[in-house]
């Protein structure tokens, strides 16, 4: 036997090597280590090697993986975190991604896993208040969701004109799509892709609010409509990444359908707000839709990879997406009334809704967390998140040297220290810097932007770690690094 045969990978033991595993990722959810940039030379010099020769034995590279890769890992998943709207996946969520991994590579197939993909898509979707006709697909995250919604909306509005353009292509004819100035900027990039036009996206006014305007929607598709232009589809935010603010869904719903026009509703992060009685109404609505989309690893703590697309008719996608049948897949088949084996047919072809062949099952992990927490369970989480925002912003506005620049409308807060006697000539610059040193010198790292041309110290509550004492502890520790920094001034 050579060498390279006896370094053949370990396909088995897998108690063993999770169970390592699973130990040492508990060691690391205690958050008691300091930033992994302190030891970066070390690890580094660890880490970077030639390309191996010959393999290592398991043993040794699980090792290293424990003693090296773990322990330097991302600190989204620690309960100050609170910067992008992604978080640490729960306990439940990251054992059935484990199992996936091995026993439903694929998502295909007469399988327990295709079943829960389908069953979870339902369950998802009626958890954030879209009817039972909406039916989806999974993918990687927002990114493609939009892609996906926005290529349905393009396969619509061209039939209604008679073309199908995921067939034959598409002419000379222009095209425009209607989104808030606070829209997510992957509606831009999925309109290039699709080849739309980043130029074709019209950024309607939002108010003091960040929320559009429908009267400048109107506006707009008025001005296009007389320069013939095609109106392919309007976009809502049910929460945009920036400050959490909800469109007006039926205002802005009701002048695309007078217009015939494809309403999208952008919820990728904001659509689980829904199960928050105090702002259900602001998704009045949602019904009107004709896709929408959401991203269970952002508020439902998902593993990071997960976005859903919701169409009215999944057909569409279809048409939109289909790849045509192959030989190798489809053609191996065999669809006879007797199925004795699970490879006798595909399931559910996911991979004609969208861009994504290959693809795992992302269901089971969206399944799992529904089935752990359940709706209450759900909603509760929501509710106090959004209390976090509430906490923060009522503070803000209570403290001498605090400025609340929103009304929290779910889990975002937008603030600034304000000095007392206003030493300070640019409060931007003054902000900027105390979101630095906050970040490098304590355990809290909300992100920043910017509000009715104000910076914005911006936490995102939507990590399942976080407690009421930790975001109180936040507020002090903000005042306190403001002063001491007021106090450093010259």
């Amino acid at each position: 036997m050579t060498d390279s045969a006896r370094h053949g990978p370990e396909i088995g033991r897998f108690g063993d090597s999770l169970s390592a595993v699973g130990a040492a990722l508990d060691e690391f959810a205690r958050f008691d280590r300091p930033d992994p940039v302190s030891r970066r030379d070390e690890w580094t010099a660890r880490l970077n090697r030639d390309l191996p020769r010959d393999g290592l034995e398991i043993d040794d590279v699980l090792a290293e993986l424990l003693e090296v890769v773990v322990p330097n890992g991302d600190r989204i998943p620690e309960p100050g975190f609170w910067g992008f709207i992604t978080t640490g996946p729960t306990t439940m969520s990251v054992s059935a991604a484990s199992a996936a991994l091995l026993a439903a590579p694929q998502r295909y197939g007469i399988t327990a896993f295709n079943l829960v993909e389908e069953l979870s898509l339902r369950w998802l979707g009626e958890l954030c208040g879209l009817g039972p006709h909406m039916l989806g697909v999974y993918s990687s995250g927002g990114s493609v969701a939009n892609l996906v919604a926005l290529g349905a909306a393009r396969q619509w509005s061209w039939e209604q004109v008679g073309v199908d353009p995921a067939r034959h292509g598409v002419g000379g004819q222009r095209v425009a799509v209607y989104a808030s100035e606070e829209v997510h900027h992957t509606i831009q990039r999925s309109c290039a892709v699709l080849g739309i036009g980043r130029e074709a996206v019209r950024r309607i006014a939002v108010d003091r609010d960040q929320q559009m305007v429908p009267a400048s929607l109107e506006a707009a598709m008025a001005v296009d409509r007389a320069a013939d232009v095609l109106p392919l589809a309007v976009v809502a935010s049910a929460g945009t990444t920036n400050t959490g603010a909800i469109d007006p869904m039926r205002a802005i719903g009701e002048v695309a359908k007078a217009a015939g026009t494809w309403f999208h509703v952008d919820g990728a992060y904001g659509l689980p707000g829904i199960l928050d009685p105090r702002v259900r109404e602001r998704y009045d609505g949602l019904e009107l839709a004709d896709s929408a989309i959401v991203d269970p690893h952002k508020w439902l703590s998902a593993p990071v990879g997960i976005g859903a697309t919701f169409v009215r008719d999944r057909s569409i996608l279809h048409r939109a997406f289909t790849q045509e049948p192959a030989d190798y897949l489809e053609g191996a088949m065999d669809s006879a009334e007797d199925i004795v084996s699970s490879l006798d047919e595909i399931g559910i072809p996911y991979y004609d809704f969208g861009v994504e062949l290959s693809a795992p099952p992302r269901g089971v992990q969206v399944w799992s967390i529904i089935l752990e927490e359940g709706l209450r369970g759900l909603q509760q989480r929501v509710m106090r998140d959004n209390d976090f925002a509430r906490l923060v912003a009522d503070f803000a506005r209570e403290h001498p040297r605090l400025e609340s620049l929103t009304e929290p409308q779910l889990s975002i807060a937008c603030i600034r220290y304000v000095p007392a006697a206003l030493p300070v000539d640019d409060l931007d610059v003054f902000n900027a810097a105390l979101l630095r040193r906050l970040i490098h010198e304590t355990r809290f790292l909300p992100s920043s932007t910017v509000v009715n041309d104000c910076y914005a110290i911006r936490p995102c509550f939507i990590n399942p770690r976080t407690t009421s004492d930790d975001v109180e502890e936040f507020l002090t520790t903000l005042v306190d690094l403001g002063d001491r920094m007021v106090a450093d001034l010259p």
